[in-house]
């Protein structure tokens, strides 16, 4: 198998592949940019609703964001199989009217790539919630959150990527 990186050509045999890919793409170093045109024409990852809530205020909250992954790729689990993944997270930043008290992720699912059929990934696929437990100050708030993420298709990963989740927070 060939591996290309930048400007050199490597051969090496599948798993070094999957490890060298998987450490080189949990930097974000490795993807090919003509056939992540081709697949995604839009984000991997949308963020689909709510777009406003209405918590009590001073009180951890559960919030359910829905999220959808594209057809045809998939993105680690916030608990991924290995240390060099990118694992999915969301957060809120410092400030924001709102904060994040804690969230809980799906269990991914477990897949094996045809690459490396001995190796398991835990993935999110399709349509995935995640429960945020949020605290909200008194007033009306424009959240802009994050989801960083990693997403891949079968043969290769894209860079990671952090996508704004705008949720209008209200405390009452």
């Amino acid at each position: 198998m060939k591996l290309t990186l930048g400007r050199f050509r490597i051969r090496v045999c599948a798993t070094a592949t999957v490890v060298a890919l998987g450490a080189l793409a949990a930097h974000g170093q490795i993807f090919s940019s003509a056939q992540s045109r081709s697949v995604l024409k839009s984000d991997p990852v949308a963020f689909l609703y709510p777009a406003q809530v209405t918590v009590p205020v001073g009180k951890p909250s559960p919030v359910e964001l829905h999220f959808r992954v594209a057809q045809g790729l998939h993105i680690n689990s916030h608990t991924p199989s290995d240390d060099y993944l990118i694992p999915t997270t969301f957060s809120i930043p410092d400030g924001a009217g709102a904060r994040l008290e804690s969230a809980n992720y799906p269990a991914g699912t477990m897949i094996s790539l045809p690459i490396d059929p001995k190796t398991r990934l835990s993935v999110y696929t399709g349509e995935f919630a995640i429960t945020a437990r949020i605290v909200a100050a008194a007033g009306s708030h424009a959240v802009e959150a994050t989801l960083r993420y990693q997403a891949c298709d079968q043969n290769q990963c894209l860079p990671h990527k952090t996508i704004t989740v705008p949720v209008q927070v209200t405390g009452k």
